[in-house]
């Protein structure tokens, strides 16, 4: 949680809040079909919570976020993720006031092609 000590009071930001901003970020770029939790090994390991699709850590006021997505059948990944890493960062520096150090993009599957 990011804490800001103002006159007023203190302003707080829960790492859920940064997240959804991340995720809704990541769904305006093209080539992004879905948000989606990547554990390959989940059902192996016997693990039964799905991992979140978007995980912020918090040091020293600074976020690093991690987001897992889906991509569209067609896109080409590298550039897609490139506007997914650039549009987060903005995006939430933008509307949080946070600084965001890292933004790592998992590709965890494509989508199926519409017919």
């Amino acid at each position: 949680m990011d804490v800001r000590k103002t006159e007023a009071g203190s302003l707080q930001i829960s790492t859920d809040a940064v997240a959804r901003i991340a995720q809704l970020a990541a769904l305006e770029v093209d080539g992004v079909a879905d948000i989606a939790a990547a554990r390959p090994c989940a059902g192996v390991l016997g693990v039964k919570k799905p991992a979140k699709p978007v995980t912020v850590e918090m040091q020293d006021g600074v976020a690093q976020l991690r987001v897992s997505i889906l991509a569209a059948s067609g896109s080409k990944i590298m550039p897609m993720c490139e506007r997914v890493q650039e549009n987060v960062k903005h995006t939430v520096q933008n509307m949080t006031g946070i600084t965001v150090s890292r933004v790592d993009v998992l590709v965890a599957g494509l989508a199926a092609a519409k017919s």
